[in-house]
C-alpha cells in the first residue's frame, strides 16, 4: 500500500509546512471538545427529525404556491416543523423576511403599541437595529416614530444585570428584548440555560410583558433553546444556522401561540395574517437546510473551536475559549491593528469556494456605524453559516469569524490564515 501524505492536500493549497503542522498539532488537543459538540448535535438532530415525523412531511410540502397563497400546506407544514424543532407552540417561516433584522422589526412592531416600553436587557442591540428601534436617527416608520420608547440595562461581566433589569421593568415595559449572540461586542455570548433564572424572575414582577430572544447564531449549539426555559418569542434568519446553508433566503419568528398571533397580522395585513402569502419557488431548500441544520451548525462550532484554539496557542487574545461552552457559531478574534483584522479577512477570503480572487476593503456598510471589512465567499449572499469573517474598523481590532459548511473546510481556512498571518508578522509559529 502507499504511503499517504496527509500534508500533500494542504499544500496543493498554498499552505506551509509549518502552518500546516501548527493547525493539526491544535486540533489534536480539542477532541474532548469536538465529542461535547457531537453530542449536542445528537440532542438536537432528534428533535429535528422527530418535528418531520410528527408533521408527516411528504413530498407534497415542498410544491411551490402562487397569487394569494391561500392554503399553501407547504407553508402551513413548515411552520409546524420549525416550531417543533426549536421547541415553541408556533412559528412564521417566511422567504420574505429580508434579514435577521427584518424579522426581529417585525415581531417587535407586532407585540408593542404606542404608549408602550422596549426594554433590552443586554445594551444596545445590534447596529442594523439601532435606525429600526429609533435610538440613532428619527428614520419613518420607526417604532420611536409610532410612539414606542426605548430603555436598555446594559450587560454587567458579561451577563445581565438581573437588579437593574428588575428595577427598570415597569408596568409600561411591553417587550423585554434579550440579544443572544455578542454582535460586534467583546462578550460571549448568552447560554439558553442561564437565561432561565433571568425568566422566572421577571415572571414574578411582570406577567404580561413579552420576553423575546434574538436567537441570530444561536439555534442548535446548545442541547435546548430560549424557549424551553421560558422565552414567548425567539427570531433568527434561515440565511444563518436554521437554514442550514441551503435555505437561500428568509427568517422565522417562533414562540408562544399567543405572542405569533399578535405578530401575524404586522407581517402580512390585520385580519388577514398568515392565511396569505405565496412562494413560487419550492419549500425543498427550507425543510433540507433545517433538517440539516444541527449537523452543519455543528461543523460550524468545531471550526470555531479550531481558530479559538489556534490563537490561544500563538499567544493573541481571542473570545471564548477555545473548550469554552458555546452560545453562538461566532469567535471573535483580536489584533493590535487594523492591518492584522484586514490581513485576516483577506486570508479567510482566500480560502473561500466562491470568490477566492477578491480582495475584501472596508467599506460604509449600510446600518453600521464605523466602515466594516467583510470576508464571505459564499453560495447564499451573506450567509453567516458559510465560513466568514468580519469586523469594524476601529479599536479594539476585532475579527468576527463564523460559520463552516464543512469542518475540513474550516481547518484548510484556519491553515491558511495562520500561514498569511505568520507571513505578514502578524503571530510567530
Amino acid at each position: 500500500m502507499p504511503n499517504f501524505d496527509r500534508l500533500a492536500p494542504y499544500r496543493r493549497l498554498g499552505a506551509g509546512e509549518k502552518s500546516i503542522a501548527f493547525v493539526l498539532d491544535t486540533e489534536a488537543g480539542l477532541a474532548p471538545v469536538f465529542a461535547r459538540i457531537e453530542s449536542i448535535e445528537a440532542e438536537n438532530a432528534a428533535r429535528v427529525l422527530q418535528a418531520f415525523q410528527e408533521e408527516s412531511v411528504a413530498q407534497r410540502h415542498f410544491a411551490p404556491t402562487t397569487g394569494y397563497g391561500y392554503d399553501d400546506i407547504g407553508r402551513d407544514t413548515l411552520d409546524k416543523v420549525f416550531a417543533h424543532a426549536l421547541e415553541c407552540e408556533d412559528a412564521l417561516v417566511r422567504p420574505q423576511f429580508t434579514s435577521g433584522t427584518h424579522a426581529i422589526f417585525t415581531a417587535l412592531a407586532g407585540l408593542l403599541e404606542p404608549g408602550d416600553t422596549l426594554l433590552s436587557i443586554t445594551g444596545k442591540p445590534y447596529d442594523t437595529l439601532e435606525s429600526a428601534i429609533g435610538i440613532t436617527g428619527d428614520e419613518p416608520g420607526s417604532l420611536r416614530r409610532l410612539g414606542i420608547t426605548y430603555n436598555q440595562v446594559d450587560l454587567k461581566d458579561d451577563a445581565v444585570d438581573l437588579p437593574a433589569a428588575l428595577s427598570a421593568l415597569d408596568e409600561s415595559v411591553r417587550v423585554i428584548y434579550i440579544q443572544r449572540s455578542r454582535g460586534y461586542a467583546w462578550r460571549n455570548a448568552l447560554l439558553p440555560e442561564d437565561m432561565a433564572p433571568i425568566f422566572e424572575a421577571i415572571r414574578k414582577k411582570n406577567t404580561t410583558a413579552y420576553i423575546v430572544v434574538d436567537n441570530c447564531y444561536g439555534e442548535f449549539t446548545r442541547p435546548h433553546e430560549p424557549s424551553f426555559y421560558g422565552a414567548d418569542v425567539l427570531i433568527g434568519s434561515l440565511i444563518k444556522n436554521p437554514g442550514g446553508g441551503i435555505a437561500p433566503t428568509g427568517g422565522y419568528i417562533a414562540g408562544k401561540r399567543a405572542a405569533v398571533a399578535r405578530i401575524e397580522g404586522r407581517l402580512t395585513v390585520p385580519g388577514m395574517g398568515r392565511e396569505v402569502g405565496s412562494y413560487a419557488a419550492s419549500y425543498t431548500p427550507f425543510y433540507q437546510g433545517l433538517f440539516l441544520a444541527p449537523h452543519t451548525v455543528a461543523q460550524s462550532l468545531k471550526t470555531a473551536a479550531l481558530f479559538a484554539g489556534v490563537f490561544e496557542k500563538a499567544g493573541l487574545v481571542s473570545m471564548p475559549a477555545s473548550d469554552a461552552p458555546r452560545g453562538d457559531i461566532v469567535q471573535a478574534l483580536r489584533f493590535a491593528s487594523a492591518e492584522g483584522l484586514i490581513a485576516f479577512c483577506r486570508s479567510i477570503q482566500k480560502a473561500a469556494p466562491i470568490d477566492s480572487f477578491v480582495t475584501p476593503e472596508p467599506w460604509d456598510m449600510p446600518g453600521y456605524q464605523s466602515q466594516v471589512i467583510m470576508a464571505a465567499g459564499a453560495f447564499i449572499q451573506g450567509s453567516s453559516i458559510e465560513l466568514s469573517a468580519d469586523g469594524p474598523i476601529q479599536a479594539p481590532y476585532t475579527a468576527y469569524v463564523q460559520g463552516g459548511l464543512t469542518y475540513s473546510h474550516g481547518r484548510m481556512g484556519a491553515m491558511l490564515a495562520v500561514d498569511d498571518l505568520a507571513r505578514a508578522g502578524e503571530i510567530n509559529l
